[in-house]
């Protein structure tokens, strides 16, 4: 994988700075690089992951580096303990203050 494109980086990349999203490729608006797991990570890993990166979605590679599908907040929320998905939402949504503080988002 060289990169992930979702409706939000189509939206801040080009649509938010008056592009024509006609004009523009997927490379030119792409996150880079991939942040992704494993197949074998474990679901507490792969929140970790989210947590962290503070990313709704993840891709999981096979042992041979292919994406063989993306996990999301909604399939943690289907498989985990609420507490989990709680802390999930609360780590992704937040946003940071210029100086690196966290800071819950607005609602």
């Amino acid at each position: 994988m060289i990169g992930v494109i979702t409706d939000r980086d189509i939206v801040c990349r080009v649509v938010a700075e008056g592009k024509n999203p006609a004009a523009h490729t997927a490379e030119s608006c792409m996150t880079q690089p991939v942040i992704s797991v494993s197949e074998e990570s474990p679901v507490d890993q792969v929140v970790s992951v989210m947590e962290g990166y503070r990313i709704r979605r993840v891709p999981v590679l096979d042992d041979q580096g292919a994406c063989a599908g993306i996990i999301a907040q909604a399939d943690i929320a289907r498989y985990t303990a609420t507490g989990t998905v709680a802390e999930l939402v609360r780590a992704v949504s937040e946003t940071r203050t210029p100086n690196g503080r966290r800071r819950a988002s607005a609602l």
